[in-house]
């Protein structure tokens, strides 16, 4: 990152500023954005929550945390700038006076506030109204809202519009993490930015699209949230859709906020509807059972410490989407997302058509299709996968498959690979709406996937079984097979 100093000074409050979100994400992030220089010098940053605490005590907290999860070496002069900007308020969210005292603290200054909902979304409407009563919402303020927004359409509408009463669209940031990513950010530079495949990029050239997004955690003692949302809602509905978007949008006017998320709408709202006539055949939910991960045994869904022994919350999903538009008409996306498989591991798939004639069969008999990766995790890079000579005297000409490989890493070893949260809070700072999702979008996915929930919940039938450190049940195998293509694994 470059320095900048165009944003304003800001008022960085942080709802929650004790959870988990915070300690691990948010904090680490505005430590580097120090490191950087990212953050206007007359900033504060207020964490809030609940607990009773002085100073020190969220300075030794904050302290903590910025050890654990800051990767590289710290800076003491950057340390030390960045404590200088902490305060810390006690107010019990839920309490609309109890926000007058984070008035006392806020209305020193005419700054840009930043408020950051770092908590359930079920109290975003009880922060919103506390705001209120202490005068603390103007129309210079941005408000940061955490992802799920809601458990299904109407619950996203009843959370938008409890916020929507005091913030305007403009000034509502709706974070998915994932469009903070180096790698998600950079399908936009692939895409628009060469021709190869600008040109290519539709239903003459490609085949189909694969997104997998493979965990090997499970829950992580997350048994209330996980079992209510499940991986439909906490995964394909914002994460997964908004990769899908990105891939398949036309191309936008320009950068800006408003031609980007239009784009992106537009190609959410193609998306074929998926329900009770046809759920059966374009998707697979599955439910890890006991079985082993990296030779340790895992326990499964149902025997997690306080599991609901008869739960139906998938931990895997696969889904066959299809867009009905003129550049996707006929070109598959297969989705695919589960907890407890062999690896973390995310990435996209682009497989072209083959070629229609083969003049190397002596060498080859079958040519394979080009193939185009773009891995979002661990090792984020960008992978074309393609056919070349093998050098040497041959009485004929021999070629094999080779890869043209962009290791981020690699290729950039000046560079840190920045977090997500690094980006998407420098954005927010400097009022940049283009990698946050607009209401409309939230409830176009909402719609889709509502309706695949709605489905399985019809046919009362139990997620299929596989075992933890699998790549899934065994119809997600199907479920692409029938199609004679396999997942890339």
């Amino acid at each position: 990152m470059n320095k900048l100093d165009s944003q304003s000074a800001s008022e960085i409050v942080i709802f929650g500023a004790l959870g988990d979100l915070s300690r691990r994400k948010l904090l680490p992030a505005l430590y580097q954005l120090e490191a950087c220089g990212l953050i206007n010098e007359n900033s504060r940053i207020i964490g809030v929550a609940r607990p009773t605490h002085d100073l020190e005590e969220f300075k030794a907290f904050v302290l903590e945390n910025i050890n654990t999860f800051v990767k590289e070496s710290l800076d003491e002069s950057v340390l030390a700038r960045f404590m200088a900007r902490l305060v810390y308020q006690q107010v019990d969210l839920v309490e609309v006076e109890a926000y007058e005292g984070l008035a006392k603290t806020l209305l020193a200054g005419n700054k840009t506030r930043v408020y950051y909902f770092s908590t359930s979304p079920a109290i975003y409407g009880n922060i919103c109204d506390g705001l209120n009563h202490a005068n603390l919402v103007t129309d210079n303020d941005r408000v940061v809202m955490e992802k799920p927004i809601g458990h299904c359409l109407e619950s996203s509408k009843v959370i938008n519009n409890q916020v929507a009463r005091f913030f305007k669209e403009n000034q509502i940031y709706r974070i998915d993490h994932y469009l903070g990513k180096e790698t998600v950010l950079n399908l936009l530079v692939l895409r628009f930015a060469n021709s190869l495949f600008t040109t290519n990029w539709d239903r003459n050239s490609i085949d189909h699209v694969q997104i997998t997004v493979a965990e090997s955690v499970g829950i992580e003692g997350r048994w209330g949230f996980y079992d209510e949302a499940g991986q439909m809602r906490d995964m394909i509905q914002n994460h997964l859709l908004q990769v899908l978007s990105l891939l398949a949008m036309e191309p936008p006017a320009d950068l800006s906020a408003e031609s980007i998320r239009a784009e992106k709408l537009k190609a959410v709202k193609a998306l074929a509807p998926i329900d009770r006539n046809n759920v059966k055949e374009k998707t697979v939910r599955g439910q890890y059972a006991d079985g082993y991960l990296n030779g340790v045994g895992v326990p499964g869904y149902l025997n997690e410490e306080g599991a609901n022994t008869t739960s139906k919350t998938e931990t895997f999903v696969a889904i066959k989407a299809e867009i009905n538009n003129w550049r996707w008409s006929g070109v598959p996306f297969y989705l695919r997302t589960g907890k407890r498989m062999p690896a973390k591991h995310s990435e996209i798939v682009v497989h072209f058509k083959a070629q229609p004639h083969n003049i190397f069969k002596d060498s080859h008999s079958d040519l394979p299709a080009n193939k185009l990766t773009i891995r979002l995790q661990p090792d984020e890079g960008v992978e074309l996968q393609m056919m070349n000579k093998i050098p040497g005297i041959a009485t004929q000409m021999n070629i094999q498959e080779n890869k043209l490989d962009l290791s981020f890493n690699d290729t950039y070893k000046d560079q840190r690979v920045i977090d997500a949260y690094e980006r998407l809070m420098l954005e927010v700072l400097n009022g940049n709406q283009s990698l946050f999702v607009s209401r409309d979008e939230v409830e176009a996915a909402w719609t889709w996937a509502d309706s695949i929930i709605d489905a399985w919940k019809s046919t009362n039938e139990a997620p299929k079984p596989y075992a933890a450190g699998s790549w899934g049940p065994v119809s997600s195998i199907s479920l692409i097979a029938r199609d004679d293509r396999q997942w890339v694994e």
